[in-house]
């Protein structure tokens, strides 16, 4: 007879998270650090009353269920991937905060196990508070929503049908291919209900990360590719890191001497002073890294989904005989521009490759073009980290200041909004996991709650958090998330009045910046071009427990950035900026569209630079 023991539906769901370890290349940790949530009538009594059971799962109180989601996600990047929180609400609009970090997650591909409270699954009751009510279906909630933006979704309605949701659970969860946001929506009524759980479902269970090899076939083909290449160019995306593939990475570019293009994920793969490393590529490129990309003959992308902002909406790469080997364990990925797909792991690949064409070396000509690139590159970085302008500095000059003073491991944050399109052609990454940037969903707000989550992944790091005064609105409350557990993170505020990002974006376009600035509705004219609204960034941030800092020029911001490193506890800096000066394009676009009929001669003009600009967007078939 199998062994039970006694659980309602929520303390046995804490019980098998607790027991949950991961093991890769011998090193075993446990997945869940712990869970992030608010407690309401959906969960309190369910999973709150069992976490009150298990006191060594810490549990940690946030102020919104999205910043929930973005903690967590922040720290499985942090973690590679190899841990993880899982997020818990009440039903209706808790759980439904959560939606946006689901999405963020699961197109990240980053593992976090959400576990939103659901109506009764006993039905008498209904409509409960905060209820969805359909008149075609009894069985459909506002946790439907998280249907298309989960990898997997279950609802729980009866208690043992946990037995059989838990181990498929983790199987996305710990897949390097298959991971993302994980949905278990628990009824209220449910995570009550005891039921006699066999005791095995509570041992310890590690769940190994593998490294599968590429095919052979495939294998042998990329090597004489690479071999009679001209001008191989390697795009190196979020999977070399979560692989642990930047030491393989480093010894195949140095050994061939094939350069490198980041993509925002993969930025910090190698660091920035690697011979073969040109920085950023695409849309939001360095000049040395699209000028490369335009002639290369040869691509191989390694864990990359070659998004619009790596492929400049598909025109960074023109040579007409391009070809391209994709090393990725997601298949979807491995196959993109009708590539050579090896789905296999990054580092594995890698060190296969380095064994493989030793005797492979790109050719004198193109060593000297890709060194002169770089050089050219590193000198235009110098020119706009010192542009001295006044009086008010460009943001070109903060980034300076910031990678100017802080350590070679600290971490730079940021996700939307102007500052990820800088960051990634001008900060010079020296160490892996040093540049964090949330780029596949872009998400204003992800920034303050996922930097919690990167400073408790590696508290022996410094966290720099760079937001812009859009951003900052939209989300500041986990300060107080930070302050509360003693979570040290340094926040930069840059204050230009309003989303210079997509006004700089809309001035392109032909449309002058509209609805971009934060100004008053004039009564004269009717729309938003009034006098300046003026926000007191500072008190905000210090009504929520920060010391506050605003320096007024460059060196002062310096000195700040020192002072705040010796501190203990979570500060916010206010830095006023030009929202005008703008680091250039660097032959490279961005496919936005552009109206096609319009009054407005700016917007005429500006669909005619489209026009041409599309001419260019390429088919790889």
């Amino acid at each position: 007879m199998t062994a039970t023991i006694r659980l309602t539906t929520a303390q046995a769901l804490i019980s098998f998270l607790k027991n949950q370890y991961v093991e890769r290349d011998g090193v075993e940790t446990p997945f869940f650090a712990g869970i992030l949530g608010i407690f309401g009538h959906g969960n309190v009594a369910g999973i709150g009353q069992a976490l009150q059971e298990n006191p060594d799962f810490k549990y940690i109180m946030v102020r919104n269920e999205q910043s929930a989601v973005h903690i967590a996600s922040g720290y499985a990047k942090m973690k590679n991937r190899l841990q993880t929180f899982a997020c818990t609400s009440s039903i209706g609009p808790g759980a439904t905060n959560m939606v946006t970090g689901a999405a963020l997650a699961t197109i990240n591909r980053l593992p976090v196990l959400l576990l939103p409270g659901d109506i009764f699954a006993r039905r008498n009751v209904a409509p409960v508070l905060q209820q969805l009510e359909s008149p075609n279906t009894q069985d459909i909630s506002v946790n439907d929503c998280f249907k298309p933006v989960s990898r997997y979704w279950d609802r729980i309605s009866r208690p043992d049908q946990l037995i059989t949701a838990l181990p498929e659970v983790m199987r996305v969860l710990t897949s390097p291919a298959d991971t993302g946001a994980v949905t278990l929506s628990m009824p209220q009524d449910v995570q009550a209900e005891a039921f006699d759980y066999p005791i095995e479902l509570f041992r310890k269970r590690v769940w190994h990360i593998a490294r599968p090899l590429a095919d052979r076939d495939l294998l042998a083909k990329a090597i004489e590719w690479i071999k009679s290449s001209k001008r191989p160019l390697i795009v190196a995306g979020g999977g070399v890191l979560f692989s642990d593939a930047c030491l393989a990475l480093d010894l195949f570019t140095r050994q061939t001497g094939i350069p490198v293009g980041e993509t925002q994920a993969g930025k910090g793969a190698l660091p920035y002073d690697h011979p073969q490393c040109l920085g950023a590529i695409g849309a939001t490129g360095t000049l040395a890294a699209n000028r490369v990309a335009r002639g290369a003959d040869l691509v191989i992308g390694i864990g990359t989904r070659y998004s619009d902002f790596t492929t400049a909406s598909k025109t960074a790469f023109q040579n007409p005989d391009v070809k391209f080997i994709n090393i990725n364990l997601f298949e979807m990925d491995a196959f993109k521009h009708s590539g050579l797909g090896l789905v296999a792991d990054a580092r594995a690949t890698l060190e296969e490759l380095v064994q493989l064409v030793r005797d492979c070396q790109v050719n004198d000509a193109y060593a000297a073009e890709i060194a002169t690139l770089k050089q050219q590159w590193e000198a235009e970085t110098d020119r706009l980290y010192h542009l001295d302008h006044q009086p008010l500095p460009g943001q070109s000059e903060v980034i300076g200041a910031i990678w100017e003073t802080i350590g070679e491991r600290d971490v730079i944050m940021s996700a939307a909004g102007s500052q990820p399109g800088d960051l990634h052609k001008l900060w010079r990454a020296r160490t892996p996991n040093s540049y964090h940037m949330e780029y596949g969903y872009s998400c204003m707000g992800y920034e303050i709650p996922a930097s919690l989550g990167v400073k408790m992944a590696d508290p022996s790091r410094e966290v720099y958090v760079w937001v812009g005064d859009g951003t900052y609105l939209m989300n500041p409350t986990e300060i107080l998330t930070a302050v509360q557990e003693g979570i040290k993170v340094t926040i930069i505020v840059v204050d230009n009045s309003g989303f210079g990002s997509i006004g700089g974006l809309s001035a392109s376009l032909g449309s002058e910046g509209f609805g971009t600035r934060f100004r008053r509705r004039d009564p004269q004219t009717g729309q938003l071009n009034g006098a300046q609204l003026q926000v007191d960034f500072a008190a905000n941030a210090a009504s929520l427990g920060a010391e506050v800092f605003t320096p007024g020029s460059i060196a002062d911001f310096k000195q700040v950035l020192r002072k705040t490193k010796e501190l203990d506890h979570t500060s916010v800096i206010v830095i006023k900026t030009d929202r005008e000066v703008r680091v250039p394009g660097y032959e490279s676009w961005w496919d936005v569209a552009v109206a096609q009929v319009s009054k407005m001669p700016s917007v005429q003009k500006a669909r005619e630079e489209y026009e041409k600009h599309r001419k260019n967007e390429k088919f790889f078939l």
